[in-house]
């Protein structure tokens, strides 16, 4: 089931690198997001099996999870199928144990190289997932033992309410004032040449938490994937980087107005992307 899954990021990053602005994927660079997908997923799967025994002896390895499986098959996947990751003034980064209420890291989201690529800035966080990413071979496992946040669009209150909606929030804020980040994607949806305005999530558990936000820019070289790396002999670092900024943290106290707390965030994401992505701007 690895190796038939891992069609499907296949044909989603076709569709983001399709806009005329843009390289179309080519044919190596498919194969290169396939490979990168078995990988992820085996190797998760790997280190799910292995986590079992102290699962059973303890009833929880969510650190594990998170900061050996998932940090680790991140560094290997990016490596073996990218290239370099170059944080910018880590320094502004949060202390690995920020206490109460933990920061929210809030990023552009443009590809599936970003979900790799985050894990360089080496800090401990929770994910919003889909409820179906749980059937995905590898990845659902080290996710449900990562104590990921879980949400169902189709799941209904008795108010009629998306239930995924107060869950997300519920979650959120537990493992918020836990002192656990999380980590939120703004736009919803990945896009390279498209800004899409910033949704609430990640605005709500700030305002409610009073919780800082941490903006993070990535910036994807546009032959990420169609490049010969790995296959040459050229040095590692002589590629252009997946490049990561660190932006000042934004201090939310819980009164500030919604709006203008998403304009302030979109802008600081935004200031320091490359121009094909600026020149190609949609507002919606």
């Amino acid at each position: 089931s690895c190796f038939l899954l891992a069609l499907m990021p296949v044909y989603q990053e076709y569709k983001i690198w399709k806009p005329e602005s843009l390289p179309s994927l080519s044919y190596f660079g498919m194969m290169k997001v396939y490979c990168m997908n078995v990988v992820w997923t085996t190797g998760c799967l790997l280190g799910s099996i292995i986590l079992l025994p102290k699962l059973l002896l303890t009833g929880t390895v969510e650190r594990e999870a998170h900061e050996i499986v998932e940090r680790k098959m991140a560094y290997v996947c990016i490596a073996w199928f990218v290239g370099p990751v170059v944080v910018k003034n880590a320094d502004k980064l949060p202390p690995l144990n920020p206490g109460a209420p933990a920061p929210i890291y809030i990023c552009n989201h443009a590809s599936q190289i970003d979900v790799a690529a985050v894990y360089n800035i080496n800090r401990r966080f929770k994910w919003i997932a889909k409820a179906s990413v749980r059937l995905l071979p590898g990845v659902g496992q080290i996710m449900m033992l990562g104590k990921h946040v879980w949400i169902d669009r189709r799941r209904k209150t008795p108010e009629g309410k998306t239930g995924s909606i107060s869950t997300l929030y519920e979650k959120s804020n537990q493992a918020i004032q836990s002192g656990c980040p999380m980590f939120f994607f703004p736009q919803g949806t990945r896009r390279m040449a498209e800004r899409l305005k910033f949704k609430d999530g990640a605005l709500n558990v700030a305002l409610q938490n009073k919780s800082s936000l941490i903006p993070l820019s990535i910036e994807i070289p546009l032959d990420a994937w169609n490049r010969v790396y790995p296959f040459t002999t050229r040095k590692f670092h002589s590629f252009d980087p997946v490049l990561i900024t660190v932006h000042d943290a934004i201090q939310v106290k819980g009164n500030e107005d919604k709006d203008e707390l998403r304009k302030l965030c979109s802008d600081t994401i935004y200031s320091v992307l490359p121009k094909i992505q600026a020149e190609n701007a949609k507002d919606k």
